[in-house]
């Protein structure tokens, strides 16, 4: 029964993210059909929803627009093909490297760029179309305060389409947009040149969708872990998806991936399994073929306010409403991620943006707790520093400073049992540091380096070496 509504309510879903790809509603509805199938049997994490999605139409646009639906087909099969093998890699573990600040950022962004991608369908239209949208989100909104028996949007579609038929509304409708499936989809290779020049035109596209539908489908599986509080399979979630895309595209179908809106809708209403997830696809398909005649009827702006509730709901509005709360850095960061992402139209660009912002405020913050106590003997001829934390490149001046090389001492011990060394800039600061003060007359020695340091130091450092006061 869960899968049923989320087939449903993969319908319009389906067909608006075909429009926004500039492709058949056909597309979508393959697509959607194909990979529920495929990924409710070799996905990694059962009870999540995948299909064709915002995220990824929103990338097609112009591969579709300046070379056609078959360079679709041709990228969307490399796309799975990169997915597998980051699957076979196991790439998926790396997912814990991408910071909230980074999802949050894209999830903005995705719920953004859908919207934008509304505003055609809202632009030299009669008055009518922009009626029936709003009639369509208050219906969308409101129906739900007196019954979740059926999904809102669903309502919406059929109150809208009953009525421009019988009002006869001179209005754009699913029908004005392409031709829709009268039978199951069949298997055609992609009609394009296999040659280099057919590779260098939808790498970069494929590439992208692989990236973009990875992070999305593992967003969207790590959201179904902490509702269902079980554990998912990240790399042959990557593998699943990436045969799903593969088959998808010697059916006529556009690439996919996981559904964070549909997913949750499937968990709340009761989906747990992989059942739930096959039925799902298979309902979409049983919809289409029978249910041809009123999904031709559906008025744009019915499925415009659909995909406006999507985005509404896909938008984190608590990261704006908590922007107080949360550190100033986390707020740059998923920012810069959403503005990259949304003026670009480069999900992968605006993610990769915002994990090197990550890094770099991160590894500055860790560069700065560097710590360091000073002991004198009482004779006052050895002094003994006790230095804790991380030492790498952005830490060397933190710890540089922590030294008196003016001090006049016999001896000086640089105890770094509580640190450890990280790189080539940690030991060349260390080095720094011993020569100096050998050069003042000192006797220095380095005391408690872990395994990874020593090793580390013995390779590259040069005041152990006879000569290396020399050589400075």
């Amino acid at each position: 029964m869960a899968g049923a509504v989320v087939g449903l309510a993969l319908i319009p879903e389906a067909i608006a993210f075909s429009i926004i790809a500039g492709v058949d509603p056909k597309v979508g509805l393959y697509t959607s059909f194909i990979i529920a199938v495929i990924t409710a049997f070799l996905g990694g994490r059962p009870g999540s929803i995948s299909a064709a999605t915002g995220a990824m139409a929103l990338l097609m646009i112009n591969l579709v627009k300046d070379h056609g639906l078959q360079y679709l087909f041709a990228a969307t099969l490399l796309t799975g093909v990169f997915q597998v093998v980051f699957g076979v890699l196991k790439l998926g573990r790396q997912m814990k490297f991408v910071p909230r600040a980074v999802m949050i950022g894209y999830i903005n962004a995705l719920a953004v760029l859908i919207f934008l991608a509304q505003l055609p369908q809202l632009t030299n239209v009669p008055p009518t179309v922009y009626i029936l949208t709003l009639l369509s989100l208050v219906i969308i909104y409101i129906l739900p305060r007196f019954t979740k028996a059926v999904p809102s949007p669903l309502v919406a579609l059929a109150v809208m389409t009953i009525a421009a038929m019988a009002l006869k509304l001179e209005v754009p409708t699913v029908g004005d947009m392409g031709e829709l499936p009268k039978s199951l989809p069949l298997f055609a290779l992609p009609q394009v040149p296999w040659n280099l020049e057919t590779l260098k035109i939808i790498l970069p596209y494929s590439l992208t969708l692989a990236i973009v539908g990875l992070l999305a489908s593992f967003l969207t599986a790590a959201l179904v872990d902490e509702l269902t509080d079980t554990p998912s399979d990240k790399n042959q979630e990557a593998k699943g998806q990436g045969i799903a895309n593969i088959v998808t595209a010697f059916f006529g179908g556009m690439a996919g991936c996981g559904m964070i809106g549909q997913s949750v809708i499937n968990v709340q209403s009761g989906g747990r399994g992989r059942l739930s997830t096959l039925a799902a696809g298979v309902f979409l398909l049983i919809a289409i073929l029978f249910l041809q005649d009123w999904v031709r009827q559906m008025p744009m702006a019915a499925l415009v306010a659909v995909m406006i509730m999507v985005s509404i709901g896909t938008f984190r509005w608590s990261s704006f409403q908590n922007i107080r709360r949360i550190p100033t850095t986390e707020t740059a960061v998923m920012l810069t991620t959403m503005f990259v992402t949304i003026f670009t139209r480069n999900f992968a660009l605006g993610v990769v943006t915002g994990i090197v912002m990550s890094t770099l405020f991160f590894s500055n913050k860790i560069a700065q707790l560097v710590f360091v106590d000073k002991v004198l003997s009482e004779d006052g001829s050895h002094r003994t520093y006790k230095v804790a934390g991380q030492i790498f490149f952005l830490s060397r001046d933190e710890f540089l400073a922590a030294f008196d090389f003016t001090e006049l001492v016999e001896r000086v011990s640089i105890d770094l049992t509580h640190a450890h060394l990280w790189d080539q800039g940690a030991v060349e600061v260390l080095d720094r540091a011993v020569l100096k003060f050998r050069r003042n007359g000192a006797d220095v020695e380095v005391l408690g380096l872990n395994e990874a340091s020593a090793t580390l130091l013995n390779k590259l450092a040069m005041y152990p070496k006879a000569d290396g006061l020399n050589k400075q």
